[in-house]
C-alpha cells in the first residue's frame, strides 16, 4: 500500500516538474535560454534538440546568441527558431544566430497568460489522474481483501493531502508566471 502512495507521489512530483518546464518555454519580456529547450532542428535528416546542436547564451535582456557546434547546422537551426511559436525573427552572421526579442504587447501578454493557465490546468489534471490511479489501486486492495478499510481510508487521506500539496505548488507556479508576464 505504501508503494502505491509513493508511486503516486513520484508521479505528482513529475507533473509539477513538467508544468514548471512548460512555463519556462513561455516567453516573457526577458531573454532566457530555457525558451529554446523544446525547439528541434533538422540535422542530417533527423530532428535533433537544439541543446545538442548549439550553445545558447543570453547577451542582454532582449538578445540571445546561439552558436552551433557544426556550422552546417546553422540554417536548420535558424529555420527551426523561425518556425517555432516564440514569435521571433532570428538573424545569422554566418557563425552565430542572433535572436532579438521584441517587447511584448499587452495583447501578447494576455495571450501568454492564457497559455500559462492552460498549461497549469494540464498539470492539475495530471496530478488528479495520478490520485485517481492510486485510489483505484487502493480500492482493488480492499476488494481483494488484502488490507482493511481503515488502512485504506488513512491512505486515501494521505493521498488527498499530497494531491492538495501538489496542486497548490502548480497554483503558485502559475501565480509567479502571471506576475512575470504582466510586469512591464
Amino acid at each position: 500500500m505504501s508503494d502505491t502512495i509513493s508511486e503516486a507521489d513520484a508521479k505528482m512530483a513529475a507533473s509539477v516538474a513538467h508544468t514548471k518546464e512548460e512555463f519556462a518555454g513561455i516567453r516573457t519580456g526577458r531573454a532566457h535560454p530555457a525558451m529554446f529547450n523544446k525547439i528541434t532542428a533538422v540535422y542530417y535528416g533527423a530532428p535533433t534538440p537544439l541543446q545538442q546542436l548549439a550553445t545558447v547564451q543570453v547577451a542582454d535582456a532582449r538578445m540571445v546568441l546561439i552558436t552551433p557546434f557544426d556550422q552546417n547546422a546553422i540554417n536548420g537551426i535558424e529555420k527551426a527558431i523561425r518556425d517555432s511559436d516564440l514569435g521571433v525573427n532570428p538573424a545569422t552572421d554566418g557563425n552565430q544566430i542572433r535572436v532579438s526579442l521584441p517587447e511584448l504587447t499587452e495583447e501578447r501578454r494576455k495571450e501568454y497568460t492564457k497559455l500559462a493557465k492552460s498549461k497549469a490546468e494540464e498539470g492539475r489534471v495530471a496530478v488528479r489522474n495520478s490520485r485517481r490511479q492510486a485510489k483505484d489501486a487502493l480500492d482493488k486492495l480492499v476488494k481483494d481483501k488484502e488490507v482493511g478499510e481503515d488502512e485504506v481510508s488513512r491512505a486515501e487521506k494521505d493521498l488527498d493531502a499530497r494531491t492538495k500539496k501538489y496542486t497548490e505548488q502548480i497554483d503558485e507556479l502559475l501565480k509567479n508566471k502571471e506576475t512575470e508576464l504582466l510586469e512591464v
